[in-house]
């Protein structure tokens, strides 16, 4: 079942109004809703006109007042100039890409990191059982392996019973020659 979207109303006093929370919030708190996957939508309280864009980007904005590591300036002036729709668009096309990009490499960082960790337990795993005296396998198994070792073994000792020593194949040898 999909989480319903939260409204935010946003009166002409700046206020953000949670309406399913019933509370008046700010913008921390709306961040850290998109942040655990809500949809949040903002509207006008008086025009009901959808200010989810406006309030998404100022939070953007308030987060880079903090913290030096915000959009590059050559890239915020270029939105700047990026007056007519066709630039806006492969802007905004340009930054969903390197979105997408970003989301890309941090998903396969962590499927990298999930397949290390799974790597390193199953040692720890495997000692675990080894330790604990669970059977690591059936006793019908060890009865075919057991089988397959003895056969293997008898056919090494025939081989080597056929297999002439080195004096007898100095003789041999020397027989042949002469």
């Amino acid at each position: 079942m999909p989480s319903e979207t939260v409204i935010i109303k946003k009166y002409g006093n700046r206020r953000l109004y949670d309406t399913s929370g019933s509370r008046y919030v700010n913008l921390d708190e709306i961040a850290a809703l998109i942040r655990k996957g809500k949809p949040v939508q903002v509207v006008d309280a008086r025009t009901g006109e959808d200010l989810t864009r406006v309030t998404l980007t100022q939070i953007i904005t308030e987060d880079a007042k903090d913290k030096p590591t915000g959009l590059p300036l050559e890239l915020l002036r270029q939105l700047i100039v990026a007056s007519d729709q066709a630039r806006q668009e492969f802007v905004m096309w340009y930054l969903k890409s390197a979105f997408d990009t970003y989301e890309s490499v941090q998903e396969a960082v962590q499927n990298r990191l999930g397949e290390m960790q799974s790597a390193i337990l199953s040692p720890v795993e495997s000692m675990k059982r080894l330790l604990s005296g669970a059977p690591r396998s059936t006793p019908q198994d060890d009865q075919s392996e057991l089988k397959a070792l003895r056969k293997r073994v008898s056919e090494l000792e025939s081989r080597s019973k056929k297999r002439p020593t080195k004096k007898r194949s100095r003789r041999i040898a020397n027989r042949a020659r002469g």
